[in-house]
């Protein structure tokens, strides 16, 4: 039995970390864009808790006016996904070893 674990834990669980991390990374902006659409919708988190996608609805009734109240929220969330996805490709190509 000892020897098993030490092999799987050898050669398995380091060629798993990069994989883990990318796709992590790649849900996370998923679950983000998830969360505001929802939001957005009115399905998802109600009003006395804050999220993006229920300050782009509230601030919709307002673009003529105050077109800042749906524009910051929507830049953010735009703004935060790109980075999610940026960070999984940099630590795709630094984790990777056939891209060289």
């Amino acid at each position: 039995m000892r020897l098993i674990y030490d092999w799987s834990s050898a050669t398995s669980l380091p060629n798993t970390v990069a994989p883990i991390l990318v796709i992590g990374s790649s849900q996370f902006a998923t679950m983000v864009l998830l969360e505001s659409g929802l939001s957005f919708l009115g399905m998802g988190i109600q009003a006395p808790q804050p999220s993006w996608g229920l300050m782009l609805s509230e601030g919709r009734d307002y673009l003529s006016n105050a077109w800042w109240l749906a524009t910051a929220p929507g830049v953010m969330i735009s703004l935060v996904v790109l980075g999610a996805n940026l960070l999984g490709d940099g630590l795709r190509d630094l984790l990777d070893p056939h891209l060289g």
